[in-house]
């Protein structure tokens, strides 16, 4: 879209906005709500299947990221004992060398 384009219609949208406030017709949110409680209970198990669809997902996420977070300490308190640290082998073995 070009820079004229955009000028024109941002022009004309400040002009409306500053004109009379468009409202709801009277009565609209009651036939919203009355519709909604006539479809009976399909919303609102669209609603809890969808929520029930995102805990699950979360709940995976939070099993898989768990277990990653064990691995990666098992993997840590293994590399934190000396006789398994390489660079703890041939630190010691340095500081013996200059020791003497």
């Amino acid at each position: 879209m070009k820079d004229v384009d955009l000028d024109r219609l941002l022009k004309s949208a400040a002009e409306s906005a500053a004109g009379e406030s468009i409202e709801m017709p009277f009565g609209f949110d009651t036939r919203v709500v009355a519709l909604w409680r006539a479809n009976g209970n399909g919303a609102t198990r669209g609603l809890s299947l969808f929520l029930r669809r995102v805990a699950l997902v979360a709940t995976a996420v939070i099993v898989v990221t768990s277990a990653g977070v064990y691995y990666q300490i098992n993997q840590s308190r293994e590399l934190s004992e000396p006789s398994a640290n390489e660079f703890a082998i041939a630190d010691s073995v340095i500081q013996g060398e200059f020791a003497q």
